[in-house]
């Protein structure tokens, strides 16, 4: 094992050397992935030093999520304490189901989830879990919706035509998770949205109304704080209202921008968060921990543990339920994701994970405020949000952005909302500073000066 830890060690001077050297990737093409990379598995092992090639050649060809010149997708980044809770979990090992073999992390990963609920405004009698991603914690909270309106649907299946409203700006995992608990992607009906991307309770309450009328069950209703193109935040308060005319179940998808709830300055962002049922947050995202730590909590203790308990006699044998966490989690096995969070938000505090999250908007607004003065730009977004959506000179956005990967200049991705399809940014690395943002557009307009022939205007 010390050897390996050593190696490990060396492979990580390797990372941190090809991120400041090449911080984005030659990208292999997927037709010569097996012909430039060894990555094959034999009947025969080798030696460490072989390995260690192999290795070296993948990590160069890898991504480099923790660059400054990865704009990609809604994570991004690297901070160190979150890291080191990662790798202590790895070492350790243990599965969270129960108390007997988790100890201490059961109540690292209850901490967590307490001082969470507090933060969302939810009662000390709330709870739960952590799940792996974000589609995950919306199919929990679509489940305990389900299971709250009919409690004979563990045993007996779905036996009446059910329906759930979610924005058209949302998350694709909606729809998903509709067709994967039996409800079918049919039953699900898209609530239209301003202009802004944030859903219109009017059309909400349409929507409900009519279903009631044509025999359906409505049963629950999706907000998102932090639309995946826009980042938008629906308007929890006027959507709690419908909810509660209708006896629906109100789950707030956080996974992108839920962090807010950390931040005086924007957790106005989530007003009325309290009104909601259930709430979930990636810390992957507006926190900065490694993949994956995604947090769903609920206000209905009870219906946590109705939906996803099972009894088990060779799993739960020592403590109470309380402590067996496998008693409100999707899964059985189940590694820690709790630590890292956890890790960083002790060394840091409270008002470290404030910071954190206040800096994204940082430096966001000076995206914004670049391209406003720029005239070659034009911007699609917004203030309180983090995702800068723009274009420049033009350029079609999808021929743009894969330019700029294929010749490893930026890692960023493009969106469309209604008719506009544009670049999408996100300053989701906390690690960024003003100098990065001012970079990342001098990098676009250096790279379409000398490619501008090969460029097409939409």
């Amino acid at each position: 094992m010390q050897n390996d830890i050593a190696l490990f060690s060396e492979l990580c001077d390797a990372i941190f050397e090809a991120e400041t050297n090449q911080p984005v990737a030659k990208p292999i093409p997927t037709s010569e992935l097996y012909q430039q990379l060894d990555l094959s598995l034999n009947n025969d092992g080798i030696i460490d030093d072989e390995l260690k090639i192999i290795l070296k050649d993948v990590i160069k060809s890898t991504p480099k999520t923790a660059s400054k010149s990865f704009f990609n997708q809604l994570f991004g980044g690297r901070i160190g304490k979150a890291a080191l809770g990662d790798l202590i979990a790895v070492l350790l090992n243990n599965s969270m189901y129960t108390y007997k073999v988790a100890g201490p992390q059961v109540g690292i990963e209850k901490q967590v989830l307490k001082s969470i609920c507090h933060l969302a405004g939810y009662s000390n009698d709330s709870d739960g879990t952590l799940a792996p991603g974000g589609s995950i914690s919306n199919m929990m909270a679509l489940i305990m919706a389900r299971d709250h309106k009919n409690k004979s649907i563990r045993a007996e299946g779905l036996l009446n035509s059910m329906t759930l409203y979610t924005s058209r700006e949302s998350h694709y995992s909606i729809s998903k998770n509709a067709a994967l608990t039996g409800i079918g992607r049919n039953h699900v009906r898209l609530v239209n949205t301003n202009a802004k991307g944030e859903m219109l309770t009017e059309h909400l309450d349409e929507l409900i109304k009519k279903d009631i009328n044509d025999g359906y069950k409505p049963f629950f209703v999706n907000a998102t704080a932090g639309t995946t193109v826009l980042g938008a935040f629906d308007d929890i308060v006027a959507i709690s209202k419908v909810c509660k005319k209708y006896k629906l179940w109100l789950h707030v998808d956080g996974a992108y921008c839920g962090g807010v709830i950390f931040s005086n300055l924007y957790k106005h962002l989530v007003n009325g968060l309290e009104l909601s049922d259930s709430f979930s947050v990636n810390a992957h995202k507006m926190l900065g921990t490694p993949l994956s730590c995604s947090v769903i909590v609920t206000q209905h203790r009870e219906q946590l543990h109705h939906s996803f308990s099972n009894e088990a006699d060779y799993l739960y044998q020592t403590d109470g339920d309380d402590y067996n966490l496998g008693k409100t989690s999707l899964q059985c096995g189940r590694r820690n994701d709790a630590l890292k969070l956890w890790t960083l938000w002790k060394s840091v505090g409270t008002k470290g994970l404030e910071k954190i999250v206040d800096k994204q908007f940082e430096m966001a607004k000076i995206a914004r405020d670049y391209i406003n003065e720029h005239k070659d730009y034009t911007l699609y977004s917004f203030n309180d949000s983090i995702s800068i959506c723009f274009n420049y000179k033009g350029i079609t956005a999808n021929e743009l952005c894969t330019a700029l990967y294929e010749n490893s200049e930026l890692l960023v991705g493009f969106g469309k909302f209604e008719e506009n399809e544009f670049v999408r940014m996100v300053t989701i690395n906390t690690e960024l500073e003003k100098e990065d943002i001012l970079a990342f557009f001098k990098t676009i307009e250096s790279f379409v000066s000398a490619h501008l022939l090969n460029l097409s205007a939409s």
